[in-house]
């Protein structure tokens, strides 16, 4: 195991009815922005209790962060953090919405002329604008985490920030919130969450066996959760194991100590940001190409994954391998996710060579858990994924 540090300062408050405990964990002083996505919240209840809770506070609203949270539109919640003097953010949503509020977190204290730069020039945020979240959408872990991904749609771009100064001060995990989810939505979750697990997990060993065993037991977690999640939203239950799921599934423990290999994000990402595909979606249609591309180096971990997670108990290290990304893109058809790119668009010719030359261009010389996949490895990569 390698050495590691490791302290999440995020305070959870989990279960039924903990929204109106937000009241508790904001200073009565504080000037609050409320940020919110395309106003679902308005429908299923959520922000009627949020502002009840917040009604002895000043605070003013921002909605209309979209699914993949925009540069363009944060701007303009940036210009009212300044405008209102705001001390203190809000974020009411999924994973977009947070990490949108994770950016203007570091965006609000930056002291130089572009945020752009604090994505583009990798800039560490060691100190943001305190915040806590409301978590409306099980699937990133961004509520427990410290890192953000923003997209900017003029340049086509979607890249990472991130920093100890961009932990949520706290984060409410109410299961219930998931009963007004769309399939399509619910099904997102449970692959991005399924996906942050195998880039921590899915490399070589090292003889982290708490880490591996924590990991494996998110993922079958998540394959039982999975169907009755889909049939039946309410069943408290399932949603709950659910939602912490997702939540541990990126919250810094099981990467500790141990390599992690986070290719199948980047690439994916690129997917997203020329396509406008759902980040989930962008991680099934890479990880079965990337985990088949890679398989020497990764099929000791492909074959313990498939005995631990699928009871695949029979055959040579390199079967057992073998079934194990096929199990794993057949969970993901089971959930009506589909695994090719041309699945989703048909103007994907071209999309490898493309991606390849941004990875050249960005000066990244090497990806996966040895960061020895060349710009010319991606490439075969999304190749192999049409």
């Amino acid at each position: 195991m390698n050495n590691f540090e490791y302290q999440n300062p995020t305070k959870i408050l989990f279960g039924k009815d903990q929204i109106e405990n937000i009241k508790n964990e904001i200073p009565k002083d504080a000037k609050i922005l409320v940020l919110y996505g395309g106003g679902s919240i308005k429908k299923n209840g959520i922000y009627q209790q949020v502002t009840s809770a917040l009604k002895a506070y000043d605070f003013v609203e921002f909605g209309g962060i979209p699914a993949n949270p925009e540069y363009a539109i944060l701007m303009e919640a940036l210009q009212v953090i300044k405008e209102q003097n705001i001390t203190y953010l809000l974020a009411v949503g999924g994973g977009s919405v947070i990490d949108g509020t994770k950016f203007l977190s570091s965006a609000a204290l930056y002291e130089g002329d572009t945020p752009w730069d604090i994505l583009t020039q990798n800039i560490r945020t060691t100190k943001g604008m305190p915040f806590g979240t409301v978590l409306t959408l099980p699937a990133t872990g961004s509520e427990m985490n410290s890192g953000a991904v923003i997209t900017r749609e003029e340049t086509q771009e979607k890249l990472a920030m991130g920093g100890p100064g961009l932990f949520p001060k706290f984060s409410v995990l109410d299961p219930t919130v998931i009963h007004s989810i769309p399939q399509r939505q619910l099904a997102n979750g449970i692959t991005d969450a399924f996906n942050h697990v195998l880039e921590q997990y899915m490399t070589y060993p090292i003889g982290a066996l708490l880490q591996d065993r924590i990991a494996e037991s998110i993922l079958q977690t998540l394959i039982e959760v999975a169907p009755k999640i889909l049939k039946d939203p309410t069943d408290y239950k399932a949603a709950a194991n659910f939602m912490w799921s997702c939540t541990m599934a990126l919250n810094g423990l099981i990467q500790k100590g141990v390599p992690t290999d986070w290719a199948v994000h980047a690439i994916g990402h690129e997917l997203t940001a020329l396509f406008g595909i759902d980040h989930a979606r962008t991680l099934a249609v890479i990880a079965p190409s990337h985990y088949t591309y890679n398989f020497e180096s990764k099929k000791e971990k492909l074959a313990q994954y498939a005995e631990r997670v699928w009871q695949v108990t029979e055959g040579t290290l390199e079967e057992k391998a073998q079934a194990g990304i096929e199990k794993t893109e057949a969970f993901f058809k089971s959930l009506e996710i589909d695994t090719k790119l041309s699945d989703y668009t048909q103007d994907y010719q071209g999309t490898a060579q493309k991606i390849a030359q941004r990875f050249t261009e960005r000066g990244w010389k090497g990806l996966g858990e040895h960061q020895s996949l060349t710009p010319n490895d991606v490439e075969k990569i999304v190749e192999m994924a049409y």
